[in-house]
């Protein structure tokens, strides 16, 4: 797991350390020192740890024009135990809500597992961004049952071209604009 590093082609266009808005910023990262662990595994050290003992996160990417930002999340998404979702809301989501961002997507091709619990954060982050949406991109078969399971299919956007889209070629703004109208359609 410690060779699974963060996208980082866009870090010309942003970096979330640097962005004043971002909980990350003013981070240094040690690059020879590894000090994070998903259940005993050391993960590469430019993942961001939030509070979660088993989900790290990397912001990839904040547009606060278009209130848009992009996370790639690594480990095990676990409710059950640690109310991972607690503190993704708490530490990460609110604090880039209350800078103008209302739309989130959620990159999950490094999320191995997701333990459910109750639906009850998932409802208060859906009702908290009025004409926004949260989109998970690419996460796992058997993660999207289970987040079905939970009904987190009512806040969640995921399915169709959201489990498959080749996101690594384009452009932040570009992925926006596909989601967007994805979203759009959906609504329609």
């Amino acid at each position: 797991m410690q060779e699974i590093e963060p996208y980082y082609n866009w870090r010309e266009l942003y970096i979330a350390s640097e962005d004043e808005y971002s909980p990350f910023h003013g981070v240094e990262y040690n690059e020879f020192e590894y000090n994070h662990t998903i259940y005993n595994f050391y993960i590469h050290p430019q993942w961001d740890h939030f509070g979660s003992h088993t989900l790290y996160l990397k912001l990839l990417y904040a547009d606060y024009d278009h209130g848009f930002l992009i996370i790639e999340l690594i480990g095990e998404w676990n409710d059950a135990l640690y109310n991972d979702i607690m503190f993704l809301k708490r530490e990460f989501v609110e604090p880039m809500m209350a800078n103008g961002i209302n739309k989130f997507i959620l990159i999950g091709e490094n999320v191995l597992n997701f333990h459910g619990s109750d639906d009850c954060y998932y409802e208060e982050w859906s009702q908290e961004i009025e004409d926004g949406w949260i989109a998970a991109l690419n996460f796992r078969p058997h993660i999207l049952h289970e987040f079905s399971k939970f009904n987190l299919d009512y806040y969640l956007l995921f399915g169709g071209e959201l489990d498959e889209m080749n996101w690594r070629g384009l452009h932040p703004l570009e992925i926006y604009n596909k989601i967007n109208s994805i979203v759009s359609k959906r609504l329609n």
